[in-house]
Order: C-alpha cells, then sequence, then structure tokens
C-alpha cells in the first residue's frame, strides 16, 4: 500500500492531481488544510464540493465548529489514526494540503512542549496592548523560520511560539526534527510549484471568483455561527478580512484586495517552508504532467 503527499502553496492545483491520483490509486484522500476541518468554511478555503470530490472519499474536512480551536498535536492524532486505520485496511492513501507544520506533524516526530497558562495568559494580553504586528515582528528576531510558516493574522500561534520559546529558551522551530526522523518513512512527497507571476495572477482570479460565488455571505452567516469567538477560524485568509469588512472598519473592495495581498503573501511562507524539505520531489506543469510524474515514481 502506498502513501503519498501533495503539498505545496495555495492555488497551485493540489486538490485536482489529489483527485486524479485518488482515481488512478483507488486511494482516499486526507486533508492537510488547517481550515478545511472548520464546517461552513467552504468557499474561501476551496474546499471542493461532493461532485468535485468524484464518489472519493475525504477524511477530516467539517470535524470542528467555527467557535473550537485544533491544535497541531490534535491533528497529528487525528492523521495519523486515521492513515493506519486505512493501510491497514489495504487502502492507498493521499494527503493533500498546504499547511505545512500539519504535513510535517503527520511525517515527523514532533516534540510538543507544555504549555505555560501564565505565560501564555502574559504573551496574549501583550498581543492585546501592543498589537499582533509587534508581536510578530519579535517572533521573526527570535525564530525567522517560525515567523516565515506562521501568519501575523494568526494571533494564537504567534502567540503560542513566543510561549515554547519562552518556556524551552530555544527556537520553536528547534522542536522540528531535521529530515530522515521520518514516522512513515516509506511515503512519497510532492510539491507544486508554478512561476510566481502565473500564481499571483492564479490567486487574484479564485479571490474573484469567491466573491461572486457568495463568500461575503458565506462569512455573514458564520458570524451568526460564532467565527469571531474561535481564534483559529476567524484568522483564516478571507475570513479575517471579510469579518472586518462587516464590522465596518474597511470598504468591501479593501477586503477584497486585502485578502489577495495576504493570499499571495502566504503562499510566499509555504514556499518558503517547503522548500527546506529535501525529501519533497517538485512538480511543475500541468494536472496530467504532474500526474504522469507521481504515477510513474509511486507505481513506477
Amino acid at each position: 500500500m502506498s502513501l503519498t503527499f501533495i503539498v505545496g502553496a495555495t492555488a497551485t492545483g493540489k486538490s485536482e492531481l489529489s483527485i486524479e491520483l485518488a482515481k488512478h490509486l483507488g486511494a482516499e484522500i486526507i486533508n492537510a488544510d488547517s481550515m478545511q476541518l472548520y464546517r461552513g468554511m467552504d468557499i474561501g478555503t476551496a474546499k471542493l464540493t461532493a461532485e468535485e470530490r468524484s464518489g472519493i472519499p475525504h477524511h477530516l474536512i467539517d470535524v470542528l465548529e467555527v467557535t473550537q480551536d485544533a491544535s497541531v498535536a490534535e491533528y497529528q492524532g487525528w492523521a495519523r489514526g486515521k492513515i493506519d486505520e486505512l493501510l491497514a485496511l489495504g487502502k492507498n492513501v493521499v494527503v493533500v494540503g498546504g499547511t505545512g507544520l500539519y504535513i510535517k506533524a503527520i511525517l515527523d516526530e514532533l516534540n510538543f512542549p507544555d504549555t505555560d497558562p501564565v505565560v501564555r495568559a502574559r504573551l496574549t494580553l501583550e498581543a492585546q496592548q501592543v498589537g499582533i504586528d509587534e508581536m510578530h515582528a519579535r517572533l521573526t528576531k527570535l525564530d525567522p523560520a517560525a515567523a516565515a510558516a506562521i501568519p501575523k493574522e494568526n494571533v494564537r500561534r504567534v502567540v503560542r511560539a513566543l510561549e515554547v520559546i519562552e518556556i524551552t529558551g530555544a527556537p520553536f522551530t528547534a522542536n522540528l526534527p531535521k529530515a530522515g526522523a521520518c514516522y512513515y518513512p516509506d511515503a512519497k512527497q510532492f510539491g507544486l510549484v508554478m512561476n510566481r507571476e502565473d500564481l499571483k495572477e492564479r490567486i487574484d482570479a479564485r479571490v474573484d471568483a469567491m466573491w461572486a460565488r457568495g463568500f461575503v455571505d458565506e462569512v455573514r452567516g458564520l458570524m451568526e455561527k460564532g467565527i469571531t469567538k474561535g481564534r483559529t477560524a476567524r484568522a483564516a485568509l478571507g475570513y479575517n478580512q471579510i469579518i472586518t469588512y462587516l464590522e465596518g472598519l474597511v470598504s468591501e473592495e479593501e477586503a477584497k484586495e486585502e485578502t489577495k495581498r495576504a493570499t499571495r503573501a502566504y503562499a510566499r511562507r509555504q514556499e518558503t517552508w517547503f522548500s527546506r524539505d529535501e525529501r519533497i520531489n517538485w512538480l511543475k506543469g500541468e494536472t496530467r504532467e504532474r500526474l504522469s510524474a507521481v504515477l510513474s515514481s509511486t507505481i513506477g
């Protein structure tokens, strides 16, 4: 049985490739996008519809309410449990997503330091007082790699990284092992890459399409379900910007343009994160070319 990872920046075509690959391998798909865990966050996360999934079972999608927060440690347990279950049943598995820390949590033996409620409470209060820009700048000085991977909009993760640094006296990323300490040594990773200008155009077009599909109405409905009370879900790209618009702090056009800018910046951070993993085989081209390359490597 095979375990294949499809990773890379947002809007590079991971979902399309994973569907085609799963069809050829008779595989089931496991989500590794942190925001697709949430029910109701569909348009803004580019979650595939039931029809687009082509009858292929997808796991770890729609498992949380927007008021809940998930930790990397929890996700690690869920994902490994499902992978082991499917492999034991003789199923091929395709893991797809762009949340680098989630991918690493599946593959590598991460150590998750204990939390210190006093330190966390102090850092959380400090973030409220001085603002997330200053907290993220502090993280950049203490651990540039962590800052590159964590969007400044995600206050909870910035605070957590600073908490770990203070508790352990070491960079947050010091808890991430070097390539080689792999929980699934036979797994294969494929990363999707695109020309930077092409990716920019694709991201901008995707955001425009999300707006046309009713992204604002989706967020409005989630506000009624309490998304503003959840620290993780409300920080998601696009959702954060639309909430700001619906709260009357910016115009709708400003929210859309900021979503495009923030998504492009996030894509650059994803590229930086994944580029450090030498186990990833990088693929260019269209879905058909990528599929051929993956299949030739996976099944010879």
